[in-house]
C-alpha cells in the first residue's frame, strides 16, 4: 500500500529535493508526496487528503507557522504522526513540538538520508498505529456480536480470540435451561403488533440480563423460547448450582414480569422452565459466515423435554434428578419418573423450591404422600386428597391424584 506524505516547508527548491530524493520509491508505488507552503495550507490539502499518513513539517513558516499546525494536528480526530524540521540552533522551538505530541525532528540544513531513514521508522510506527485500531475495532466487533451470547465478562474475555479456546466444537460437561411461555402463540394472534414488540424485548432482555447474572450463556433466543448454557465456553465447577439458583431467578422475574402486564390488561403466560445437566456437543456451529454458539445433544434434548413437562404436571420448574444431586444445597421435592419422548429410561425428576416454600409444612405432607406412592401403599390416595383439600393451589399433589383417579400405580409415568 502506497503511503502518503505531506512536506510543509515554503522553500521553493523542496519540493524538486525531495521527489528527485524518493523518485524510486514513488516509481516502485511505495510512497506518494503531497506539497504545502504553511499550516494553513497544509489543512487544506489534509481535507482533500484525508488518507496521509504522516506529516514533514517545518517550524518557520508565513501564515500558520508550525507549532501551531501540530497543534492543530494533535486536536484533530485522527491524529498525524508529525516530523518537525528547524534549524539547530532553534532547540527551544524543536522541545516544544516535542512536548506537544511531535513523531520526531530533523534539523536544518536537512540530511536527506537522515529524512529518509526517519520517514521509514515513523512509517513503521504509522502502521503499528493503524494496526492496533484495526485489532481495537475487530475485538469491538467481536464483543458486540459475543455480547449476544455471553455475560459481560465472558465476552469481554473472549473478544480478543473469538476463535480461541472454548469456541471449537467440544463435547463439555453442561448445565441446561430451556425456557418457553405457555399460551405465547394465541397472545401473537391477538396481541397488537407495537404491544407484542414491546412486550417480548422486554421479556427477552430481562431474562437473559437474569441468566448474564449467573455468568450463564445464552445458547438461542427462538421467538419466546431461550435456551441457556452453564459451564461453556469456560469453566464453572458449580455449573449445577449456578443453573438451579438462575432458574429460581428467571421463575420469580417471569411471574413479576407477568403480573406487570396482567396489570396492563395483558394475559401473559407462566415461563416453563427446564434444567438438566450432562454431557453436550458445544461450540460455534456458524460455519464461516455467522457466529452460532449454541449445543446439541440428547442432554439438550432431554432439558426441552423437562421443560414441556411442566405443562402436564402443573409446574413452572421441572429439573433432572442429575441436575438437583449435582446443585449444592438443592431444595426440592420428587416429581416421578418420567418417561420422555425420545428416551428409552424413565428420568427422575424433581421441582426445586424456594427456601421459604420448601420449609412450609406443605413440602413435607407432600413428601410423605409421595413416598406412600412410590412404595404402592394405598395410603397414598387419601393421603394426596387431603393434601388438595388443604391446599387447592398444589398444582403438582392435584396432578398425582388425577393419575390415581385414574388407576395409575407407582411414580412412574409416560409423557408426550
Amino acid at each position: 500500500m502506497t503511503a502518503t506524505i505531506l512536506v510543509v516547508d515554503d522553500e521553493p527548491d523542496l519540493e524538486a529535493l525531495v521527489l528527485q530524493k524518493f523518485r524510486k520509491q514513488i516509481r516502485d508505488g511505495a510512497v506518494a508526496f503531497v506539497f504545502a507552503h504553511d499550516g494553513l495550507e497544509a489543512l487544506q490539502s489534509i481535507e482533500k487528503h484525508p488518507d496521509v499518513d504522516m506529516v514533514v513539517s517545518d517550524i518557520n513558516m508565513p501564515g500558520m507557522d508550525g507549532l501551531s499546525l501540530l497543534q492543530k494536528l494533535q486536536e484533530a480526530e485522527e491524529k498525524k504522526s508529525t516530523i518537525i524540521v528547524s534549524a539547530y540552533g532553534d532547540m527551544s522551538n524543536i522541545r516544544t513540538a516535542m512536548n506537544r505530541g511531535a513523531f520526531d525532528f530533523l534539523t536544518k540544513p536537512i540530511d536527506f538520508g537522515d529524512l529518509e531513514t526517519t520517514i521509514g521508522k515513523t512509517l513503521r510506527h504509522v502502521e503499528m498505529l493503524r494496526e492496533a485500531r484495526r485489532r481495537q475495532a475487530e475485538a469491538e466487533r467481536a464483543q458486540a456480536s459475543l455480547s449476544r451470547y455471553f455475560s459481560p465478562q465472558i465476552a469481554l474475555k473472549l473478544a480478543a480470540d473469538c476463535e480461541g479456546d472454548g469456541m471449537e466444537v467440544q463435547w463439555r460437561d453442561v448445565a441446561a435451561i430451556f425456557t418457553d411461555i405457555a399460551g405465547f402463540t394465541s397472545l401473537v394472534e391477538t396481541a397488537a403488533p407495537e404491544v407484542l414488540g414491546t412486550l417480548l424485548n422486554e421479556y427477552v432482555g430481562g431474562m437473559t440480563d437474569v441468566i448474564f447474572a449467573h455468568e450463564g450463556t445464552v445458547a438461542k433466543v427462538v421467538g419466546d423460547a431461550i435456551q441457556s448454557l452453564f459451564n461453556a465456553p469456560g469453566d464453572q465447577p458449580d455449573f449445577a448450582t449456578r443453573a438451579i439458583a438462575c432458574a429460581h431467578n428467571l421463575d420469580a422475574w417471569s411471574e413479576k414480569f407477568r403480573e406487570r402486564w396482567r396489570a396492563k390488561g395483558i394475559n401473559f403466560g407462566v415461563t416453563r422452565i427446564g434444567v438438566h445437566a450432562g454431557p453436550a456437543l458445544v461450540g460455534n456451529f456458524g460455519g464461516g459466515r455467522f457466529f452460532d454458539y449454541t449445543a446439541y445433544g440428547d442432554t439438550i434434548n432431554t432439558t426441552a423435554r423437562l421443560e414441556t413437562a411442566n405443562k402436564f404436571l402443573g409446574t413452572r420448574i421441572c429439573a433432572s434428578a442429575t441436575v438437583a444431586a449435582a446443585a449444592k444445597g438443592f431444595q426440592g421435592r420428587p416429581v416421578g419418573d418420567l418417561m420422555l419422548r425420545g428416551r428409552s429410561e424413565p428420568l427422575r425428576a424433581f421441582e426445586p423450591l424456594p427456601p421459604a416454600k420448601f420449609k412450609n409444612p406443605v413440602t413435607a405432607q407432600y413428601a410423605e404422600a409421595f413416598a406412600k406412592l412410590e412404595a404402592g401403599d394405598a395410603g397414598a390416595m387419601p393421603s394426596f386428597a387431603a393434601l388438595v383439600g388443604k391446599h387447592a393451589d398444589d398444582p403438582l399433589a392435584g396432578f398425582h391424584l388425577k393419575r390415581l383417579l385414574n388407576g395409575a400405580k407407582g411414580v412412574r409415568m409416560q409423557l408426550e
